[in-house]
């Protein structure tokens, strides 16, 4: 295929996709959206709001669109790494012998959701890292490779804080975008009662399977990035980096460390399926402005100042885009 149907095929996939998601998940646009861009990017998605908000049906569903193997991992303070990778048990051969067999965890699937995150001990957390990044783990004496596509969407409660654990900057950082799930208007919230309080269920349909998917996911990585574009993304991040010479007023103000590299990297990334979703095939600085909030609202750490004031990441990322010139230029002068 040349370039244009290759972004026509993108697009229909995409509206495919969209379609059958809203025949279970009502509203949360921008929701379902973030997620479609962070798996078409290849990355993890940390989903927080309050209960009863659709994250985990939004899971679900996605697991059965995509025609991947799902796992779901409930998250609790007992939680123990073998409980997620997996474990050597000892088991009985056929002619009578004993040895020991690996019995992999659920970690071993294409889609793991991974439910109330925050409340597993740090201890448990870190078992999540090596998955994330380097899709492998270490279990059992061996290193072991897991499936591709592999892709982490986690929940988490911001309210309940009692018996949880924050998940550390490290873990934070695997993450691609963190969406914030916010409530229903008046007219969903009608929807959402007419669909799951009568007799009718909804099914969707398989829209795409894993390999079809690697080679979206690779068609993204194609998207051309113009050198100018690409700057303003590098020096959003530095803007973020407090008493430096790049620093924003705001981020001198409130925050205690920036963004690192792999903030940028979503920009880019996620400015691309941003792209290619509205049928381009180049990254604007639209693009990058509107993947911003979900790539770095998790990467920046704020203040004592920041916390007593009640100034939020999102605040201070707004604050950002306004002082930070589209050209180099403006800098430069």
């Amino acid at each position: 295929m040349n370039t244009e149907q290759q972004i026509q095929s993108f697009r229909s996939t995409w509206g495919n996709l969209r379609a059958e998601i809203g025949k279970v998940m009502v509203g949360a646009d921008a929701i379902v959206e973030g997620t479609l861009t962070a798996i078409f990017a290849g990355g993890h998605v940390l989903l927080e709001g309050v209960p009863g908000l659709g994250k985990t049906l939004l899971v679900r569903t996605l697991s059965e669109v995509l025609e991947l193997s799902f796992s779901r991992i409930q998250f609790t303070p007992d939680l123990m790494p073998a409980d997620i990778l997996g474990t050597n048990l000892v088991v009985e051969s056929a002619d009578g012998r004993r040895e020991f067999q690996f019995q992999r965890g659920p970690i071993f699937a294409h889609l793991i959701l991974a439910d109330e995150v925050n409340r597993a001990t740090p201890k448990t957390q870190s078992a999540m890292l090596e998955a994330m990044q380097e899709k492998q783990v270490t279990a059992g004496g061996e290193l072991r490779k897991l499936a591709e596509p592999f892709f982490v969407l986690a929940t988490q409660n911001p309210i309940d804080q009692e018996g949880t654990y924050p998940l550390p900057e490290a873990q934070l950082d695997r993450f691609f975008f963190k969406l914030l799930v916010g409530y229903p208007s008046a007219a969903e919230l009608t929807e959402v009662l007419n669909r799951t309080t009568e007799g009718t269920k909804a099914k969707p349909a398989k829209v795409l399977d894993g390999a079809a998917l690697m080679d979206l996911q690779q068609l993204v990585r194609e998207v051309p990035v113009a050198s100018h574009v690409k700057d303003f993304a590098v020096r959003l991040v530095l803007a973020t980096h407090p008493k430096t010479g790049t620093a924003a007023a705001i981020s001198n103000q409130y925050l205690r460390f920036g963004s690192s590299p792999r903030g940028a990297q979503c920009l880019v990334l996620g400015g691309k399926v941003r792209a290619l979703m509205q049928g381009r095939f180049n990254v604007s600085f639209d693009d990058i402005q509107a993947v911003a909030a979900a790539a770095l609202r998790h990467r920046l750490i704020l203040n004592f100042e920041a916390e007593a004031e009640g100034i939020t990441t999102d605040h201070i990322i707004a604050q950002i885009l306004k002082d930070v010139p589209k050209s180099a230029d403006v800098v430069a002068a």
